[in-house]
This record gives structure tokens, sequence and C-alpha cells, in this order.
């Protein structure tokens, strides 16, 4: 499965094959994933348009009987509106947790190129097609809510695919580092979603969705006909990790997840020999294979509050900032986005502190344990002051976001390659579809509890958040404790060596 257009000869001629063909797909990969984020924010941006304060727009022209929300858009005109709004976004979210569990098992057994660039080109259809409920005139509950389910089905064909392209390339060296950067896609998505959704949620916000729609519709079909899935397939040599070497760089990833599990005495005989076959032999690995992997279950359940809360953020932050802060419906979502740049920096922060220590578990709770009294900061002072609001967010998206990135990324590809698979490469997709999905769980969970509780107060929203970063932190203690012991021993052996 080559790619339907080659790489122009040149940029081939002057980087040797592995670099030329992996800079092509980090880059593909990252504006596939960056497009279907892209694609998600408008939601979030345009809530605030469709209950608005409508008082502040002045006296009702149309003279109704209910005047204090003429300018809202039926069926969210009315005071249930936030439960609506909740319904919206658990709609979307649910069904991509149930339809992430069994992406990743299609993806596995269907051409990664195919199902990736069909998955964009349905998204941006369902996309498009909640913005045209704005043109169309549509006002029934049912018409949004089926589009939300059906979008969030077809979108869960993006995430295995993506880290599994990138895994088959990318061996285990810099992987927190790499991946981290390259993970930025999410919030360069989200960042991007509320500039273009901004720019037309107050004159016509069908176009807020239909323009995203456009996007990723274009970016698939790009990565249908450049994408390149595996080094096989253009004569390039794959990455160690698929026969699992004990070169110098693997104990560092490999110790990041389980510890002591990392020192595999095998396969170093192997170094030396091309590694192609073992990776398209092998049967995909099981449901079960997969959750049997030392780490998976864990790391899940982590996500599954850690992506509680970056969701939360996600749907909810815009919203937030109108109701506490009293900005605009752009200006809220134009300020949001700086909880975004925060996600960048936490995400490669977390990556290059976790390469260098050798604790992907251990940096990940390090980060949500402070990330706890910094949600409980921001609600109660990030309204005082623009300037203290501008750093309160970007910290707040570092802490929340860093910890998300990591286990979603450099954690998957780690466990999806990892020692007891034995070299067996077709686990990538179905190791992360299960890490992602379990935490997709607690995506549709968070939005869905904010809508519920917000009318009680935003401050048992917080409360809300806080508790579940406790919760994703406690989950990783049986890692966390492992890593400590991996650390000590090694410690215990250089002392010993120093003193002999």
């Amino acid at each position: 499965l080559r790619p339907l257009i080659p790489v122009p000869q040149t940029l081939s001629s002057l980087l040797p094959c592995s670099h030329s063909y992996r800079g092509l797909t980090l880059v593909l990969t990252f504006l596939s994933y960056t497009s279907y984020h892209l694609s998600r924010k408008p939601i979030s941006i345009v809530k605030s348009q469709l209950h608005p304060n409508c008082s502040a727009l002045g006296p009702n022209p149309h003279n109704d009987s209910n005047s204090t929300t003429w300018c809202s858009w039926a069926p969210f005109d009315g005071d249930n509106y936030k439960e609506l709004f909740g319904a919206l976004d658990n709609a979307f979210l649910v069904a991509y947790a149930i339809g992430m569990f069994i992406s990743g098992i299609f993806g596995e057994r269907l051409p990664l190129r195919y199902y990736l660039s069909g998955g964009m080109v349905l998204s941006g259809l369902f996309t498009a097609l909640f913005g045209l409920g704005y043109f169309w005139d549509i006002h029934v509950l049912w018409y949004f809510i089926v589009v939300q389910v059906c979008n969030g089905l077809v979108q869960t064909t993006g995430w295995p695919a993506v880290v599994a392209c990138v895994g088959n390339w990318f061996g285990k060296g810099k992987r927190g580092l790499i991946m981290g950067i390259w993970n930025s896609h999410t919030s360069v998505g989200n960042i991007l979603g509320s500039l273009i959704a901004g720019a037309w949620v107050s004159s016509a916000w069908g176009l807020s969705f239909v323009v995203p729609g456009i996007i990723i519709i274009v970016v698939g079909i790009i990565c249908f006909f450049f994408l390149v899935e595996y080094p096989e397939d253009v004569d390039c040599n794959p990455p160690l990790h698929h026969v699992m070497t004990t070169s110098d760089k693997d104990p560092e990833a490999v110790t990041s997840n389980e510890g002591p599990l990392s020192l595999s005495g095998q396969s170093s005989v192997d170094h030396s020999n091309s590694p192609k076959e073992p990776a398209e032999e092998p049967e995909a690995i099981s449901f079960l294979g997969a959750l049997r992997i030392p780490g998976v279950v864990e790391f899940s359940l982590c996500l599954l509050f850690a992506k509680l809360v970056s969701y939360t953020f996600l749907y909810w932050l815009p919203l937030y900032i109108v109701n506490v802060a009293h900005f605009g419906a752009k200006e809220a979502g134009d300020l949001s986005t700086l909880f975004d740049v925060g996600g960048i920096l936490g995400g490669i922060f977390a990556g290059l502190i976790s390469d260098y220590t050798g604790g992907r578990a251990t940096t990940c709770c390090v980060m949500l344990v402070v990330a706890a009294p910094m949600l409980f900061l921001y609600n109660h002072v990030g309204q005082n002051g623009i300037g203290t609001s501008i750093a309160m967010l970007i910290i707040c998206g570092a802490l929340v976001n860093g910890p998300y990135a990591l286990i979603t990324t450099a954690v998957s590809a780690d466990l999806g390659t990892h020692e007891s698979l034995k070299g067996n490469a077709k686990a990538l997709s179905t190791v992360t579809a299960i890490i992602d999905g379990t935490g997709s769980v607690g995506a549709a969970l968070g939005p869905l509890l904010a809508g519920l509780i917000s009318p009680t107060g935003w401050n048992n929203v917080f409360y809300m958040l806080i508790a579940a970063d406790v919760l994703a932190c406690l989950l990783l203690a049986r890692v966390v404790v492992k890593e400590a012991r991996g650390w000590c021993g090694s410690m215990a052996r250089q002392r010993g060596y120093v003193v002999a």
C-alpha cells in the first residue's frame, strides 16, 4: 500500500529513506489529528450563541411575550439549556467511547490509510451537517443529537490510526519528547477550532461548523494520497521495537511503563537482522490479550479521570468565562485557547521529563497532584484580572493536559510494543484504542456531570474536577511504586560498582 502519489524525488534524495518518510508521516498525522480536534471545538464556542444574554442586545424586535430568550436558538431557549448542552456533548462522547473500543480492532485489520481517510471524510460531513442546521432553520433536538452520535462514531477512526502509523515508524529512543511535541496537534486543533469558529459565531454560527468540516475532508484526501503506513511499504527498515531488542535506549523507554519489566535479556542477536517479517506475519492481538499487557489497565483507568477533567474544560471553559468573567462569546473563545497553549507546553514537558527519568507514571502523578490546587486557585482568583486569568489558564492547561498527552501517546506506544508481545507489532492500534476508549468514558462523563452540576454553582464543578485529578493519581500508585523500586535498585547497583 504505497502512497498513490510518491514523495518527490528531490526530498527522497536529500535525506535517507527512513528520515524523509518519518518526517512525512509526522507531518501528515499531525495535520490529520489537528483537523479532528479542529472539528470538535466549535460546539463549545457556539454554545454561548445558542443561548445568549438577550437583554444585553436591546429590546425584542419581534415583540414576543418571551422577551428574555428571543435571541436564543430553539430548542436551547429554555431554562434547561445547560442540560441540553450536556446532552449534546454526551451524545458525541458516549458514541466516541463505545466506538473507540471497536475502532482499534478494525484498525489492526484494515489498511490504515483507507481507514483514516474514510473516517476523516465522514467526520467532515457530519460536522458540516450540524452547522447546516442553522441554514436549514432546524429547531428539533433529535437532529443535533443524531448528528453528534454519528460524528462521535466516525471520529474514533482517528486516534488509533495516527498513533499506529507513528509507532510503526519510530522506535523507543526519545519517544516521550518526540510524541510530546507531536501531540501538540490536539491543542493546535483546539486553538484553530476556537479561532475559526469564533470568526462566525456572532454572525452565522453555522459556518463555525461548515468550515472546519471542509478542512478535515481536504486533509483526509491529502492523507489518502500521501500517507505511508509501514516502512516496509517503501523498502525502509522498520524501527527496532518490532523485535524488542535491548539496545542502550530500550531500558529507558520500557522502564517508563513497568520498571523492572523492561530488562529483557533477549534478542540482542537480532539487532543486525532485518525485522521486516515479524511486523507482518503475527496475527492482530485480541482485546483480552491487550488487557493482559502489564500497565494497560492502570493507565487506562488513570486516563479515564484525567480525560474527564480535560474534556470538561474543552466543552465548558468558554461558557464558564462568559458567565463568570462576563466576556462576549468571541472573546471567551479566544481566551480559552490559552488553556490549550498550556497543554502544548505541558505535553512537551511531560514527555521530556519522562524520557530523562524513565518514569512515565511518576511524571503523570506529580503533574496531577500539582494540578488539583491550581484548579482550586483558578476558580477563586483566576478571574480577578486579565493577567491573572492568562497565567492561570496556561498553568492549568499544562498540568491537566500534560499527563493526558503522555498517556495517550508515548505510554500507549510503549505498551503497544511491550516486550511481552515478543515482537508482534499488531497491537499498537488495539492497545491505543483500549487506553483512549477508557479515557473517552471519562470524557463523556465530565461534560455531562458539568451540565448537571453547573446549575448548583461553578464551585461544585471545580470540586468534581479536583476529585477526578486525585483519583487519577491514586490509580497509578502501583506503577509508581514499581518505578521507584527500579530506581532504588539501580542506585544500589551503581553504589556497589563505585565501591568495588
